[in-house]
Parts: structure tokens; C-alpha cells; sequence
């Protein structure tokens, strides 16, 4: 059986690779899913020993944490997992606020609950910031339902270093999931170091920077969905980008391994960083996303990529 890792300060232990559950039912983020493969991905990785599963509320909306509820019923597992999932999209009339509210928070964890088909929900993450809400009054009112038995633990998501010390004020969060890639490194500034220091595990996303580091694409490629906006993908710096993924390549060659498993790996050598949530959009992918527990990295070799991207 695969080691297990703890999050942070709280009780929970997973698997360092876990699954990020946005293309299960998350038909507002992408377009013709398939709901029982859906469901087969959530099968697959429990069957796989995965047991870290990350969710949210806007996945779907509401759609993802239903269908892993349905497979989790099925399979009758809910105690060997943990299972994340995240609010903070109010959606009223139609429009949709950010809120951090306690009555909002207390009220998102009920409604997941329900969702989930599940008693307690192993971590609850405020998913975003509103800029109303003092940060800790936010946590507390999550530290109120922890004790209640209704979440294990809490984490916030997006957070800058000033919300996130101020949510942690009375050390109350346990996990930060926040945005960290190769080429987006600016959580080693501050988010990173402040974890470690206080004993928070980081979950990064956008991993892979929009599939830029699997080393799929050319300068051939253009793009009309969200990536046409991101400067990562534009002129001259597409270019330097895809010269970079190109130096990382004849790494992951040399190895014999996969270029998305060398990368993955890599951010499991980083300080703060315990477990990551590749997703997955088909049973295959997950079992695919297992294999980065075999690229081991020597310090030469962990060096080499840093100054690739530095």
C-alpha cells in the first residue's frame, strides 16, 4: 500500500496523488461530459487506492459533489477517504457573488453535506475571498462546525499572504489550495514559506499551466477558449514557453518516464507542497496520474528543472 501523507496540522492522511474532481459533472467548466465516465474515474481511483478527492460546490454547479456521492454510497468507502470540497459562489437570481459569510459557510457545508450523501466532509475550503468578510471570523465559524463533528478540517483557496494570515490568526487552517506551476512560481515568495513555517500543507493547481507542460503543444497551435487571454500562451513568450518545455523533455527522456509525471513529480519535492490533484476526465487518466510516484528526482536532477524556469 502506498505511504500516506498528513495535511498539514489535522488528522487526515492521504495519498500523495490524489484526484481533482472538476471534469466529474463540472459541465460549466467543460463542455459534453460524460456522466458515468464521470462516475468511472471516482471508481477507478478508489479502486486505485487514491483516497484524496477534491470537489466544490461550482463544479457542475452542485453536480460533481452528486455524482461522487452516488459512487461513494455505491462502494460503500466513505471511511477510507478524504474528501475535500469547497464554497464561496453564492448564486443568487442568476448572478453569482463571492461570500465568506459564516450564516453563507454554515449553510454551504449543510447543503454539501446532503449533496455528498455523507455525515462529516474531511476538509472544507473556503473557495475564494469576498472583501467584506474579516478572514477570521470566516475560519471560525468553519472551527465552530469541525468541533460539531460536521468537517475535519478547514482550508481556504485564492488566498493572498494578508488573508491568509488573517484567517490563520488562531492557527485554525490547515490546508491552502492556491495557484502554482513552473511557469507561475510566485507562491515561493511568500504562500509557500508561510506554510511550511506554520505547518500548512499547500495543494497547488494549474499544475500543468493549461496543459502548456505536457509538452503537447506547437507554435502551430492557436487557441479560442480561455487560454487565448493568458499571457502564457501569447507571442514571444508562447514561444520562449514551448523552448523551456522542450529543455524539460530531454530530462524526462532521459529518465524513460512521461514529461506530465516528471513535472508532477517535481512539485512533490517542494516544501509545503505534501499531496496533488491531477484530474482526470477518464479512468485511464487516473490510473496514468499514479505513475508519478516512480520518477524519483536526485537534487542534480530537481536543480536542473528550477533553472529551467527560474
Amino acid at each position: 500500500m502506498t505511504q500516506r501523507v498528513k495535511l498539514g496540522k489535522s488528522d487526515l492522511f492521504v495519498h500523495p496523488i490524489g484526484l481533482g474532481a472538476n471534469a466529474v459533472g463540472g459541465h460549466n467548466l467543460y463542455p459534453n461530459l460524460d456522466e458515468e465516465q464521470g462516475k468511472d474515474v471516482i471508481r477507478q481511483a478508489i479502486k486505485s487506492g487514491v483516497n484524496f478527492i477534491d470537489t466544490a460546490f461550482i463544479y457542475g454547479p452542485k453536480r460533481s459533489e452528486e455524482l461522487i456521492g452516488e459512487v461513494v454510497k455505491e462502494t460503500g468507502k466513505r471511511e477510507d477517504l478524504v474528501i475535500a470540497t469547497k464554497a464561496a459562489h453564492h448564486i443568487i437570481d442568476g448572478e453569482t457573488k463571492i461570500d465568506n459569510s459564516p450564516d453563507f459557510l454554515r449553510r454551504s457545508v449543510d447543503e454539501a453535506l446532503v449533496r455528498l450523501q455523507t455525515d462529516y466532509i474531511d476538509l472544507f475550503y473556503i473557495h475564494s475571498p469576498d472583501e467584506d468578510t474579516p478572514k477570521a471570523e470566516a475560519v471560525g465559524a468553519l472551527h465552530e462546525l469541525k468541533e460539531q463533528g460536521k468537517i475535519r478540517s478547514i482550508g481556504v483557496s485564492n488566498f493572498s499572504i494578508n488573508q491568509l494570515e488573517e484567517a490563520n490568526q488562531d492557527g485554525y487552517v490547515d490546508v491552502l489550495q492556491s495557484e502554482y506551476n513552473l511557469f507561475r512560481r510566485q507562491a515561493e515568495e511568500e504562500l509557500l514559506p508561510y506554510c511550511v513555517t506554520n505547518n500548512i500543507s499547500f495543494v497547488p493547481y494549474f499544475r500543468l499551466a493549461s496543459g502548456l507542460l505536457t509538452g503537447k503543444y506547437s507554435e502551430q497551435d492557436t487557441f479560442d477558449d480561455l487560454r487565448k487571454n493568458n499571457p502564457l500562451f501569447q507571442g514571444n513568450a508562447f514561444k520562449e514557453n514551448l523552448q523551456k518545455v522542450e529543455r524539460l523533455r530531454e530530462i524526462a527522456v532521459e529518465k524513460k518516464v512521461e514529461l506530465t509525471h516528471l513535472v508532477l513529480a517535481w512539485y512533490l519535492t517542494r516544501d509545503g507542497v505534501d499531496a496533488i490533484i491531477p484530474g482526470a476526465k477518464t479512468a485511464d487518466q487516473v490510473q496514468n496520474n499514479l505513475s508519478t510516484l516512480d520518477v524519483k528526482l536526485s537534487q542534480t536532477e530537481i536543480n536542473r528543472i528550477d533553472k529551467i524556469f527560474q
